[in-house]
């Protein structure tokens, strides 16, 4: 089975009253895809679907509705809304084996409550409704390759994430033999034995805690440590430096093995570990040297969240920060089980709309390009979301917003590193050299920024 909707089709199925005409359209304008209405369609072939069916019958219904689903199967990628009785066509099962299917699960009693008294033929007569609600729900599991109840879980479920709370223990669910698990000395400390319950790996290795991972010794060592084929799997078992360092490797290790990251900090989960965007740092930048490569999978617990440190949780908080800011909402304010869900969905969104950053995915750095420097001229001695924390400053200022939650929340203080350091760290961006993400009233965008205002703003993050 498929376990993204990254360049397929994202269908989505279910019973009647489970609003899949609604999710899919809110879903499609998020993904920057076309969304079809499976029955919309067939009403402007053959007029209202009542009518039809009473004039032709079901099968007649069922024919012309397994046409329509395959014309809308060409072409692009598409969010694509079936009814709820598509599924008993064998046909239709079997060509949703080349899509990404997605069940918007309903129970039994809201969707009859929705339903009654609609001009649908098959919600006239309730012992009839409840029969064929029973009867489908084999079929729905047979196609479906993952479940959702709104717009936020349909995008997670379509680029492959999955949030819940207990995932470490259903790690057996979501990866295949023969894996080996790549994670970092403190967390393996604290995981290390939860993991191996849950699954039996081939090989086990470590690389640093912190930025010291993402080096090219440190990745070249894990290289020539790894045996798995290129049909393993590599399970990333650990903060944001831990997957960025070992998607990379997975990227680059038999020319590309398959991975899942599992991120057990704050920034991760909402950020590090999603969109398959992987890289390393080298002296002269941060993330320089990387690659794209789409996790089969990514597994996020928020029960991890439980015993990170202080510090730590500051330095998620300021990628949550951002992804209010740019969603326009205030997430940091919600518990960490949706916190962490809304980002991480939010995220997953514009990485599937935009996989190789090339436009709507670059909103994400807002903030990050003064970050960056400001790492890169502390020895990447700076946390990273300290540096964030600090960038976000400076875009806000220069977007001429307030900036009274980012004083709140993460109470940023000036960064002790030498400045002509940090502006030729800027320089080498790879974002260009003043193109910056900003916000405005309609959200964010890219523009150029004078030379002369991007140094000032730089300069009033630097202590002294």
């Amino acid at each position: 089975m498929a376990t993204h909707a990254l360049n397929r089709h994202l269908v989505l199925v279910g019973f009647m009253g489970a609003g899949k005409s609604t999710i899919g359209r809110e879903v499609a304008r998020r993904l920057g895809r076309e969304f079809v209405d499976v029955d919309k369609e067939i009403e402007r072939r053959v007029g209202r679907i009542d009518e039809f069916f009473r004039r032709s019958g079901e099968a007649a219904f069922r024919e012309v509705e397994a046409t329509t689903l395959e014309s809308s199967l060409g072409g692009t990628p598409r969010v694509i809304a079936l009814g709820g009785g598509a599924v008993e066509t064998p046909q239709i099962r079997e060509r949703l084996s080349d899509s990404y299917a997605v069940l918007v699960d309903i129970e039994l009693d809201p969707a009859w409550e929705r339903m009654q008294g609609s001009d649908r033929p098959l919600a006239q007569d309730e012992a009839e409704f409840r029969r064929r609600y029973e009867s489908r729900q084999p079929l729905y599991d047979e196609v479906a390759d993952a479940r959702a109840r709104d717009a936020d879980d349909v995008v997670l479920a379509a680029a492959g994430v999955r949030v819940e709370v207990g995932a470490l223990q259903l790690l057996g669910s979501f990866i295949d033999p023969p894996a080996a698990l790549v994670t970092e000395p403190v967390v393996s400390g604290i995981y290390g034995a939860d993991t191996q319950l849950a699954f039996e790996f081939a090989e086990t290795h470590e690389l640093p805690t912190g930025e010291r991972a993402k080096t090219v010794p440190e990745v070249e060592k894990l290289w020539r440590a790894l045996r798995i084929g290129r049909d393993g799997t590599l399970l990333a078992l650990g903060g944001g430096s831990l997957t960025d360092a070992a998607g990379f490797v997975a990227a680059t290790y038999t020319r590309g093995c398959t991975w899942v990251p599992m991120p057990t900090t704050l920034v991760g989960q909402v950020d590090a570990a999603i969109g398959g965007k992987t890289a390393i740092d080298i002296p002269e930048g941060k993330n320089l040297v990387g690659a794209f490569h789409w996790p089969a999978r990514t597994v996020i617990d928020p029960s991890l969240l439980e015993t990170l440190p202080a510090h730590e949780r500051l330095n998620g908080m300021a990628e949550v920060l951002k992804t209010g800011l740019l969603a326009g909402e205030p997430l940091w304010e919600l518990p960490d089980p949706e916190l962490v869900r809304r980002c991480a969905a939010y995220k997953s969104a514009l990485c599937l709309r935009d996989p190789r950053d090339e436009n709507v995915r670059r909103t994400l750095n807002l903030g990050h390009t003064f970050a960056h420097a400001l790492e890169a001229a502390a020895g990447y001695e700076l946390p990273h979301g300290r540096a964030v924390a600090l960038g976000l400053l400076a875009a806000l200022r220069l977007s001429g917003r307030p900036t009274d939650a980012i004083e709140a929340v993460l109470e940023p203080k000036p960064a002790r590193v030498d400045r002509e350091r940090a502006w030729q760290a800027l320089l080498r961006d790879k974002k260009g050299a003043l193109s910056l993400i900003l916000l405005g009233d309609d959200g964010a965008f890219e523009t150029t920024v004078p030379e002369a205002d991007v140094r000032r703003a730089l300069d009033e993050l630097i202590a002294g």
